[in-house]
């Protein structure tokens, strides 16, 4: 089995802030860097700090050295990135005191993949091949489309959550990672429970990880529903948190894993990842995890 990240690669620039701004406020970043981020390259970094080999596909843009650097450093398989003429997506970040963040995105090169592109990577995959997708790249319906036809194991965290999302064929989703706010973008519920009962419904051949911050995650399929307790940690920035979640179940998945099991991985390591700060470098190793 041969995982692919296809999806986003961004700059990331982190404010710290004592609360997050309102419409209207002017305040005070109390420190500021930038880093490597990117739902994408976040996913694609927990897995391959996990151990297992993972490829990443999408666009970088001409101004992402510090992607590349990251990239190498932890042994992504970048074979299948594609290098553009463009400025790379990036995202403004605020974080305040508590962890909470807000964020906003410039899709920059992100939103520069094609269907050419698509099809030159998807061929080198095939049955029983985990892909993992967000949505910050473009040209969704296609590569779900193409990932069908070809029968790969398709895992959608639909964030960030847009209009968008409707008009993909969500049929062929082998695995949805939401959280609550994506979920009420599903169902229009907001309680947990009622939130997998309706997608239960609406898309009874998937599995659904629902994750809910610091309370914990279900994990639902056709036979069962399970549910992982958070473990209580003083969280500082929760930026990376969900793509560290979803990279670990991943490979728990892709050693084969039970649902109990890959759950407990991904609570784990996202409990590590809000201790620290920053997207890509709070991701703990698969040593870390274990010794929690």
């Amino acid at each position: 089995m041969k995982i692919l990240v296809f999806s986003s690669l961004n700059i990331d620039h982190n404010y710290y802030v004592k609360n997050i701004a309102k419409p209207k406020e002017t305040i005070f970043a109390k420190e500021y860097n930038v880093v490597a981020g990117g739902k994408g390259l976040n996913a694609a970094i927990a897995l391959a700090r996990s151990g297992v080999h993972v490829y990443l596909a999408g666009n970088i843009g001409n101004d992402a050295k510090v992607l590349e650097k990251v990239l190498f450093e932890n042994k992504v398989d970048t074979t299948y990135l594609n290098k553009v003429d463009q400025p790379n997506g990036h995202a403004i970040i605020q974080i305040d005191e508590t962890g909470e963040n807000s964020i906003f995105i410039y899709g920059g090169s992100n939103q520069t993949i094609t269907t050419e592109y698509i099809d030159s990577v998807l061929t080198k995959f095939g049955k029983g091949d985990l892909l993992i997708l967000q949505n910050e790249i473009n040209n969704q319906i296609y590569l779900i489309n193409k990932a069908s036809e070809l029968g790969l194991t398709i895992m959608l965290n639909p964030s960030p959550f847009n209009d968008d999302i409707y008009t993909y064929p969500l049929n062929k989703i082998d695995y949805f990672f939401i959280n609550e706010v994506e979920g009420k973008g599903f169902t229009n519920e907001t309680n947990p429970l009622r939130i997998l009962d309706e997608l239960k419904v609406m898309y009874p051949n998937a599995k659904v990880v629902l994750t809910l911050g610091n309370v914990g995650a279900y994990y639902q399929d056709d036979n069962q529903r399970l549910f992982q307790e958070a473990f209580k940690v003083k969280a500082i920035d929760t930026v990376g948190a969900g793509d560290t979640f979803m990279g670990y179940f991943s490979y728990g998945l892709s050693l084969g894993f039970n649902p109990s099991k890959c759950l407990l991985l991904a609570t784990k390591a996202s409990s590590i990842t809000v201790q620290r700060k920053g997207a890509a470098d709070s991701i703990p190793t698969l040593q870390e995890v274990e010794l929690l």
